[in-house]
């Protein structure tokens, strides 16, 4: 039943994908509204998935690469629909959906056994340190569709095409103050996501830094979104020069989570 609904969620992420598409380029009430609704049916389906991944197995549905890739996109959409409670971003989700498409579909090729925990994670850090984690990497995926979507009003500003879509993106002010805000919410998580996780690794491993390639690149990480938000505040790096590093730093983030697993070998299990 997990599995099919899993499916399900999939599905609903795939068709919102497809009404985002036809939102971005012939936006009706009735699109928007039909995307709003797979989203929220898959969101709901999502949910569903994760409690009875939790239940099965008895702890956080975060130590697999299949669970963990699973777990991100769910905190992106919850993020979005947060923003769009909050700031009500017109054609946001074109921008955003296809990255929750993207983490979700490659979850479902990744296995899904549930495994035993290894010694290591049969820990209360495990839910602690992949909150933190999992948060701000949700922030920085937001941040990073926000890039984006800077950089193509920012297109339509400068060949001065002011229909279409640059009647219905957010002004280019509002999209750098959210891109700065989304980082500032994204940063001290990921500041917390590390420190808990040297925490425990001392108690797990006796050491609180071990050098292995995750932990590398999450430091490369923060160094980034730290240069980031030190630029904006000292050399006024904003707008398109913000927008193109908070897209950077995103396929940073995704490296971490993907490529070090897929390249490099260490201790951590995703």
């Amino acid at each position: 039943m997990e599995t099919l609904l899993f499916e399900f969620a999939l599905t609903c992420y795939f068709a919102a994908t497809i009404a985002c598409g036809l939102e971005l380029f012939k936006g009706t009430r009735t699109t928007s509204r039909i995307m709003f609704g797979l989203v929220i049916a898959g969101f709901v389906l999502h949910t569903i998935t994760i409690l009875a991944r939790y239940f099965i197995s008895g702890h956080m549905p975060t130590a697999s690469l299949h669970e963990a890739s699973s777990f991100f996109s769910w905190c992106i959409v919850l993020l979005f629909f947060f923003l769009e409670y909050r700031y009500r971003v017109g054609l946001l989700g074109s921008f955003i959906m296809p990255v929750v498409f993207v983490l979700m579909l490659t979850s479902s090729m990744l296995p899904r056994k549930i495994e035993s925990l290894s010694p290591i994670l049969q820990s209360s850090w495990l839910f602690i340190h992949t909150a933190f984690a999992f948060i701000g990497d949700a922030a920085f995926a937001m941040a990073f569709g926000i890039g984006i979507m800077y950089l193509v009003q920012e297109h339509y500003v400068k060949s001065k095409h002011l229909g279409g879509l640059f009647k219905r993106l957010p002004s280019l002010q509002i999209l750098d103050e959210m891109n700065y805000r989304l980082i500032t919410i994204g940063f001290p998580f990921l500041t917390l996501a590390i420190i808990t996780g040297a925490l425990w690794a001392e108690t797990a491993l006796g050491r609180f830094w071990r050098w292995d390639p995750k932990e590398v690149w999450s430091l490369i990480t923060w160094f980034i979104y730290a240069g980031v938000l030190h630029l904006r505040l000292t050399k006024g790096w904003r707008g398109k020069k913000a927008a193109i590093l908070s897209i950077i730093g995103f396929l940073v983030v995704l490296f971490t989570f993907f490529g070090v697993n897929l390249l490099l070998k260490g201790y951590h299990a995703f």
